[in-house]
C-alpha cells in the first residue's frame, strides 16, 4: 500500500527566514510555489510552509492507489479525511498524508558537501504497543527492528519506509500511557561529516563537535539551531545505510 515516504512537512512562523536557513543548511536550492518551499532529495523531500506553531507537522506517504489506500485505512479504524488528490490521516495525535505524488529530481546543490538524503524521522511515543499497531498493522510499514537499550533507557522501533526509516522511541523509565505521540527530529545523510560540519559552521549554524556514530566507522554531529526548531542530526551513513 505505502510505497515510500514522500516528504516531511515543517511549519515555520517566519517563512522567508526558514527557507533561507534550510538553503544554507542543505546547500541546495528549493523549488518554490507560493508560500511553500520543497527541498527535494532522492528518497524524501522536506516541505516548508508557514504556520502558527513551529516544528515537524506531518509525514506524507506515497501510495500506488489513493482511493484504495484511503478505503483500507478507514477499514483499519484510522481517522481518514479524503481531499483533492490527498488524504489526511490522524492517529495517536499525529498527522499523516497520503498521495500519489511522483518523485522529482533532487534540488540542485549550491556548494560543496551538500546534504545528500534523509536518513530517518524520529517519533516519540508513550505507548510502544500502540505505535506497533499504528505504524505496523494499520499503516503497513515494515518493522525491521524492535529493541530495548537499558543504557539509553529507551525502547526503539525501526520501520522501513522506502529509502528512509521511521524511528519510534519510548522511554523505559516512564509508565505506558494514552498520551499522544509527537514528532521528534530529523536525521540527514552527509558523505563527509567533517566537511559538512565546517561548511555549516561557516554558514552561521551552531553545530556540535563530531562524535562517533552508533555504527562502526561513522561520525555524527548535531545542528542546534536548525530552522523551525526541528531537532536535527547529520550523520555519515554506513555501507548498509538504514536498518536491515
Amino acid at each position: 500500500m505505502i510505497t515510500g515516504l514522500d516528504h516531511v512537512a515543517v511549519a515555520v512562523r517566519d517563512f522567508d527566514a526558514a527557507v533561507d536557513g534550510y538553503r544554507r543548511l542543505f546547500a541546495r536550492e528549493p523549488e518554490l510555489s507560493g508560500r511553500r518551499a520543497a527541498f527535494r532529495f532522492p528518497n524524501a523531500d522536506l516541505q516548508v510552509t508557514p504556520g502558527e506553531d513551529e516544528g515537524l507537522s506531518a509525514l506524507a506517504f506515497r501510495v500506488e492507489d489513493l482511493a484504495e489506500a484511503t478505503r483500507l485505512l478507514a477499514r483499519r479504524g484510522l481517522d481518514v479525511t479524503p481531499g483533492d488528490g490527498e488524504t489526511v490521516v490522524r492517529a495517536a495525535g499525529l498527522t499523516f498524508r497520503l498521495g500519489e505524488a511522483a518523485g522529482s529530481p533532487p534540488s540542485p546543490a549550491t556548494a560543496e558537501g551538500p546534504v545528500d538524503a534523509l536518513d530517518h524521522v524520529v517519533v516519540h511515543t508513550a505507548n510502544p504497543d500502540r505505535a506497533l499497531a499504528v505504524f505496523g498493522a494499520k499503516l503497513g510499514l515494515d518493522l525491521r527492528l524492535d529493541r530495548e537499550n537499558a543504557q539509553w533507557g529507551a525502547r526503539q522501533l525501526f520501520f522501513r519506509c522506502g529509502g528512509a526509516v521511521v524511528e519510534v522511541g519510548a522511554s523505559l523509565k516512564a509508565p505506558v500511557s494514552d498520551a499522544p505521540d509527537r514528532f521528534g527530529g530529523l536525521a540527514w545523510r552527509v558523505g563527509d561529516p567533517a566537511a559538512a560540519r565546517a561548511r555549516m559552521a561557516a554558514a552561521g549554524f551552531d553545530v556540535s563537535e563530531l562524535r562517533t556514530g552508533r555504527k562502526p566507522g561513522t561520525q555524527v554531529f548535531t545542528v542546534r539551531d536548525a530552522p523551525g526548531g526541528v531537532p536535527t542530526l547529520m550523520l555519515q551513513p554506513s555501507p548498509q545505510a538504514g536498518v536491515g
